[in-house]
């Protein structure tokens, strides 16, 4: 179709589509989807290759947020039975984080639940950076603290991180239904922040709230000014005892069709299949590695995710490779761009809101399964 041939060849120059082109992937039929996953896996082989790049989460301190997150399970007031505790010591933490590693994992994320890091907390990350560094040579570390103040970004930069992690997660126009706690443009300040700290910025969105297709284009849209060269697109996880426990709105056709607009938005950046995806694409995963080139390994923060062995069994039956430490990520030009500062970006253009899916039936609850093992407990991790 002609809207296929036009994406891939803007995928293949790093041009933008425009709004209405993102908008009418959205809207493409199932019968269509198969030829939708072709064409954005041509993008995605391109600059990326058959490679995936593993990612291994470390929950440094679980639960109690005062941050009030519609869909997470930490929030404050939320019920979900999830485990609770406070800052690993650093060589609990580099433990965990090996596990990743020897799992496969290339890049490390050090996660906190919380509005945002005290100078005593970054004090704290630095030093389990440092731990992590020392045990595990040629290994990233990106950091996901919540909102930065003024100078913490230079201080995790010089204390080893290559990487900040903080989504936008849904569109401008929508972030005050989900959070009143803090605002759209303060996610937007601490990216930029990490940015001109010399970090890597991550940033990405989680689609299944029950926004709009317009909403969707728009967040990512957000992201391709913004420019991080690592965008997670996450799944909602459904948990109960939160404001979106009964918000299962994605089947797994629709999830392919959002990580193939977001390739097409983003052509050669490293996108991530993160959380939800056991829950959401279930036995259709394998397809979406033609779209992305970055995926976790094992749990999620509070989320238990596919068995490590498994995700290392489906990467080599879809007939791709793990990434090595010995492999740069991003594309050259990417690597260089990030350097001069040069990002190339285009206005979008006006597209019609589209309405909020209904519902699907028969949602799976039961694959949506508390951890209970690796960080936090004496059980060992899923890696």
């Amino acid at each position: 179709m002609d809207l296929l041939n036009t994406l891939v060849d803007k995928g293949l120059r790093r041009e933008v589509p425009t709004r209405d082109e993102a908008l009418a992937v959205l809207a493409t039929s199932d019968d269509e989807l198969l030829d939708v996953v072709a064409a954005a896996g041509k993008v995605r082989r391109a600059w990326f290759g058959r490679r995936v790049k593993l990612n291994y989460l470390v929950n440094l301190k679980s639960g109690l947020c005062p941050e009030d997150c519609s869909y997470c399970s930490q929030r404050l007031g939320s019920k979900a039975e999830i485990l609770k505790y406070t800052w690993l010591k650093p060589d609990d933490a580099s433990r965990a984080a090996a596990a990743g590693v020897a799992g496969g994992a290339k890049r490390v994320c050090l996660v906190a639940s919380g509005r945002g890091p005290t100078d005593k907390d970054v004090e704290r990350v630095s030093e389990t950076i440092s731990a992590i560094k020392e045990q595990n040579e040629g290994v990233e570390i990106c950091a996901c603290l919540g909102l930065l103040r003024e100078g913490q970004a230079e201080r995790l930069r010089a204390a080893g991180a290559d990487a900040y992690n903080h989504n936008l997660n849904t569109s401008e126009a929508t972030y005050g239904d989900i959070c009143t706690t803090h605002d759209f443009a303060d996610r937007v300040d601490t990216v930029q922040q990490a940015q001109s700290a010399g970090m890597s910025a991550c940033s990405g969105l989680i689609a299944g709230m029950g926004e709009t297709d317009a909403d969707l284009v728009d967040v990512v849209f957000a992201l391709r000014e913004l420019d991080p060269d690592s965008v997670p697109v996450n799944f909602l996880i459904p948990f109960e005892g939160t404001p979106l426990a009964k918000e299962w709105h994605l089947t797994p056709q629709r999830c392919l069709r959002i990580l193939a607009m977001v390739r097409f938005v983003c052509p050669d950046v490293e996108v991530r299949l993160a959380g939800g995806r056991e829950v959401h694409l279930r036995s259709l995963q394998p397809l979406a590695l033609h779209l992305v080139n970055s995926i976790f390994l094992g749990d999620y923060l509070t989320s238990e995710g596919q068995a490590g062995k498994d995700d290392l069994a489906m990467i080599a039956d879809a007939g791709f490779e793990v990434e090595g430490t010995d492999t740069a990520t991003l594309p050259a030009h990417r690597r260089k761009a990030a350097d001069a500062g040069d990002a190339a970006d285009a206005a979008p253009q006006a597209g019609a809101a589209a309405a909020v899916p209904a519902p699907t039936e028969g949602a799976r609850t039961d694959l949506v399964a508390v951890r209970r093992r690796g960080a936090g407990t004496d059980l060992p991790p899923n890696a």
